[in-house]
């Protein structure tokens, strides 16, 4: 009895320790527009992380270098001993490296891969990023497949390529779309660029009128870009010139609540779907991998990629439920 007792007791006193240790660690989540439904998103399943290991997690926006730089150093005097980043420009690398290092910090990057001076990826900080050719194929793919089922004939349709050129992301997506419509037979000549000032809705809008306003000679449209609000631009943008939402395909990438609210309309509009990207891994896993990194030593993969599903006005509900979303 006297060595079951001492058994137990010395249980409970590593299970004493491990809880008190789980929570000493302390992991910072700093994204570059904390008011976004994703980084929101990211945040939350970052906080699932927390409360299951006990952890406590330090949520910081900060939409500039300046305010990384100061992210990090409050992270640093708040004791915390690591901490996740999707920043603001992935130039800010070597700073990034440098403060985290002068902290003691453990770094990890999700979303948005650091690159050095040489516009190289850093590739010994540990990545989680997205896919972006591949997203942008699953682009393509829904294009391709939805011009042949409506009997379009292909050089009759003419492509928006809704274009920010400084993020690589934004490159790869849409060259991803693009990569597929070509070998599926669309015509090099019939994809217009129309760079967008920013990455919202508005920006889009107006890069894609002027493209439509200049082609005016064609019925029918595609289009596509770095995410949802960019693809949802070229939709209004169609509408205000009179363009029918059965001569418009439009897919958008992200899930975005602009996007969910798109199919909720009564009637379908040329915003035909979405990839919808997860942040539960983005978020959960990452805060996870962190934390293992710390507490077990555990280091995370250098780099990990996630992709997309499609998500269609009929199924967007499902689709969200499998990616853990609702």
């Amino acid at each position: 009895m006297r060595s079951l007792k001492a058994l137990f007791l010395a249980g409970a006193v590593v299970l004493t320790a491990s809880a008190a240790w789980a929570a000493d660690v302390k992991i910072g989540f700093v994204v570059k527009q904390a008011e976004e439904p994703w980084f929101q998103d990211e945040w939350k399943f970052a906080e699932q992380a927390a409360k299951e290991k006990g952890f406590t997690l330090v949520k910081i926006g900060a939409e500039d270098g300046e305010k990384v730089q100061s992210a990090i150093d409050n992270l640093g005097a708040q004791g915390a001993q690591g901490f996740i980043i999707c920043v603001p420009d992935v130039k800010l690398g070597p700073g990034i490296v440098a403060k985290a290092a002068a902290n003691d910090l453990k770094l990890m990057t999700v979303d948005d891969r650091l690159v050095g001076a040489d516009g190289k990826p850093l590739e010994d900080v540990a990545h989680m990023g997205i896919s972006a050719t591949k997203i942008g194929e699953t682009v393509g793919t829904a294009l391709a497949a939805q011009i042949k089922k409506r009997g379009w004939d292909m050089k009759d349709v003419g492509a928006i390529r809704i274009s920010y050129d400084q993020l690589p992301t934004a490159v790869d997506r849409v060259e991803g779309a693009i990569s597929v419509l070509k070998t599926a037979g669309f015509p090099a000549g019939n994809i217009f660029d129309a760079p967008q000032a920013k990455t919202d809705t508005e920006a889009a809008l107006n890069a894609a009128t002027t493209v439509l306003n200049k082609h005016a000679n064609i019925k029918h449209w595609v289009a596509f870009g770095l995410n949802d609000e960019a693809v949802l631009g070229a939709v209004r943008a169609s509408e205000s010139v009179g363009i029918t939402p059965d001569n418009m395909i439009g897919v958008g990438i992200g899930g975005a609540e602009s996007a969910i609210n798109e199919f909720k309309k009564p009637a379908a509009t040329g915003f035909f779907g979405t990839v919808i990207i997860s942040p539960k891994r983005h978020g959960y896993e990452t805060a996870m991998n962190m934390y293992e990194w710390i507490a077990d030593k555990k280091e995370p993969p250098k780099l990990t990629l996630t992709s997309g599903s499609l998500a269609l006005r009929g199924d967007y509900q499902q689709v969200r439920k499998d990616l853990g979303i609702e």
